[in-house]
């Protein structure tokens, strides 16, 4: 029999080594969770790499994006208008591994867009801020009277304050200081600088700037941006306004324009030229005494009742302006209708009617302007006539861009003017901050290639 003295002892050796086996435990224990953490950092470090160099891939497919864009426009056999459809990559191209999209907007639809659409965007299409009169601006869907006025304010040459404006005299109050420009605006994030320009006058419910209503700009309180989830788009006045768009001044040829207000001579010599000497004096004796007075080419062509085929003729050489460029007129090929009824002359009516008769049209049909003869009265084309245009020279370039497997999303959007003969980016902004713009097609089709 055991002495109790060794049982005592026998019980201390067993305690001794059960205590060293929990020790044990726990050191095993201990290092497998180190294990699983470094094992977890090195996963998340590995996808950190992936991401970053699918990143990397999407930067680099947004220049070529860009070379491509400025070497189609720059050897485009229709220079002054937009590239046809067919003939450019606008939607998934490859570049590498990686691809780009060009998120573009649907001016033809009278309703809210309901998906992405692709393609570049004439700035034409656009009301220029720092032409535009006062009432254009106040017509602008979602801007007030009283930042209309700011925005005159700011962007002439004076001090005197337009009613409901600012001039230097508030600007100066504000913490910190500064001074009202009185001169042009040179970017669209000078708004930001004016009265009453908040962001969510800017931009609306269009948080990603894509002008399509997303999921989360249509779910109230739910999800930024606030919204009030009606199911329709309020896209901020950003959507409709540019401060870039200008053309020549010239014809294509480069040969200077006839001043129709002030060389009565050598639009007589055009007319004769073209039309005959009996023509030449029908059109002449239709216009009367009112040359000193007209607006635009197209109240000479309304007053001198021509036909689409004879002002066609005739269009390029002919302008009111002084001047190497006319900046500010509006494309009434690709505008959208909301931007139409903004035009002195126009209402929501006849921008529908525009915007419904150009669909029909070919190419070469809505290169001069006449075509609006037939749809908008005497009145209504001598009032919009100074405004319109069917050349752009500016297109905006949204590209965005993911890597091989969807990761890496990039997103810049671009500026690309032609109206010097050649193509150069004459503004650049970085939108990857702004969100996914894609839509959520895109994103499905990711979705599987981005959890491998």
């Amino acid at each position: 029999m055991y002495h109790r003295d060794d049982i005592k002892k026998i019980r201390r050796c067993r305690g001794q080594r059960g205590a060293a086996l929990i020790i044990v435990m726990g050191i095993c224990l201990s290092l497998v969770v180190v294990a699983i953490y470094f094992s977890d950092s090195m996963l998340m470090e590995y996808r950190a790499s992936d991401n970053s160099l699918e990143g990397r891939e999407a930067a680099q497919a947004i220049e070529g994006a860009r070379r491509y864009l400025c070497n189609l426009l720059k050897n485009s056999a229709n220079a002054g208008y937009m590239p046809d459809e067919d003939s450019y990559e606008m939607e998934k191209a490859q570049v590498n591994k990686a691809a780009f999209w060009i998120i573009g907007r649907d001016t033809n639809s009278i309703w809210d867009a309901k998906t992405v659409t692709f393609g570049l965007v004439g700035e034409s299409s656009k009301i220029n801020i720092n032409t535009a009169p006062l009432e254009m601006l106040e017509a602008i869907p979602g801007m007030t009277a009283e930042v209309a006025a700011a925005i005159v304010d700011w962007r002439d040459s004076d001090s005197e304050m337009t009613a409901g404006g600012a001039e230097s005299n508030y600007y100066l109050a504000l913490d910190p200081p500064y001074n009202c420009k009185n001169g042009p605006f040179e970017s669209m994030e000078e708004l930001r600088l004016v009265l009453g320009c908040t962001p969510a006058l800017l931009y609306g419910e269009d948080e990603n700037q894509n002008g399509v209503l997303d999921p989360n700009e249509d779910d109230g309180d739910k999800s930024k941006p606030a919204d009030n989830a009606d199911g329709l788009l309020d896209a901020g006045i950003l959507e409709y306004i540019t401060v870039f768009s200008r053309e020549p001044n010239q014809r294509a040829d480069g040969s200077a324009r006839i001043n129709i207000r002030t060389q009565q001579r050598e639009l007589r010599e055009l007319l004769q030229q073209t039309f005959g000497q009996e023509r030449a004096g029908q059109i002449i004796s239709s216009i009367g005494s009112a040359f000193s007075n007209l607006r635009s080419p197209l109240e000479l062509c309304v007053r001198g009742k021509m036909t689409a085929e004879e002002f066609e003729r005739i269009d390029d050489a002919l302008t009111v302006a002084a001047g190497q460029y006319i900046a500010g007129l509006v494309n009434v090929n690709t505008a959208s209708a909301k931007v139409l009824a903004c035009i002195p002359g126009l209402n929501e009516s006849l921008a529908e009617k525009l915007v419904y008769s150009r669909i029909d049209k070919s190419p070469d049909e809505l290169k001069c302007l006449a075509w609006v003869v037939g749809i908008l009265d005497d009145n209504a084309c001598f009032e919009a006539g100074p405004y319109l245009t069917t050349r752009t020279y500016q297109f905006r370039a949204d590209v965005a861009a993911v890597g091989e497997r969807g990761r890496g999303y990039r997103r810049s959007l671009m500026i690309i003017d032609t109206a010097g003969g050649s193509s150069a980016v004459v503004y650049r902004k970085d939108m990857s901050r702004f969100g996914w713009a894609l839509g959520s097609d895109v994103r499905k089709e990711y979705s599987g290639a981005a959890n491998e």
